[in-house]
């Protein structure tokens, strides 16, 4: 008597065990998925210096946005408790500059930023903004007063 023929799927697992692996290859896709994202955001955290009076700017995580504050600058060197003064809302001219959450931004994907507003101290105007990160110690930030009139500045991280 012969032996059956061997099955072509006799090797292959069960379908619980089809399920269990799909299921964890899932989860590793997103994982590593989240971890680039992630890694990306985790990279513009810091402190970050302006071309505008030697300022820096510490970028740190908000909710599920980006924001930023006022840290130092020549003037606040010189005038450690000086006042938003040139704020266009009376009512927030007595804010201090020190420590201001001047910037907020979402994650737009990759080390891009966006939807959000700056706020400039200088002129007491705020402007949508956006934020890209160049490399590990460089990020663009570009102010829109509209879409066509924007203005855009190159920060290096503190240290980098």
């Amino acid at each position: 008597m012969l032996a059956p023929a061997p099955s072509a799927f006799a090797n292959r697992p069960s379908p619980s065990i089809r399920r269990a692996t799909r299921s964890i290859a899932a989860s590793v896709t997103v994982l590593l998925l989240s971890s680039v994202g992630a890694a990306g955001a985790a990279e513009v955290y810091g402190d970050w210096r302006t071309p505008v009076d030697n300022g820096v700017i510490r970028i740190e995580r908000c909710g599920e946005s980006l924001c930023g504050r006022s840290l130092t600058s020549n003037g606040l060197k010189t005038h450690p408790d000086a006042l938003d003064l040139q704020n266009h809302d009376p009512a927030l001219r007595n804010r201090r500059l020190k420590d201001l959450l001047i910037m907020k931004l979402r994650a737009k994907g990759g080390n891009a930023w966006g939807d959000g507003w700056i706020y400039n101290p200088r002129d007491g105007g705020t402007y949508h903004a956006s934020l890209n990160l160049e490399g590990s110690d460089t990020i663009k930030l570009t102010g829109c007063l509209a879409p066509l009139l924007c203005k855009t500045q190159s920060w290096k991280r503190v240290g980098g």
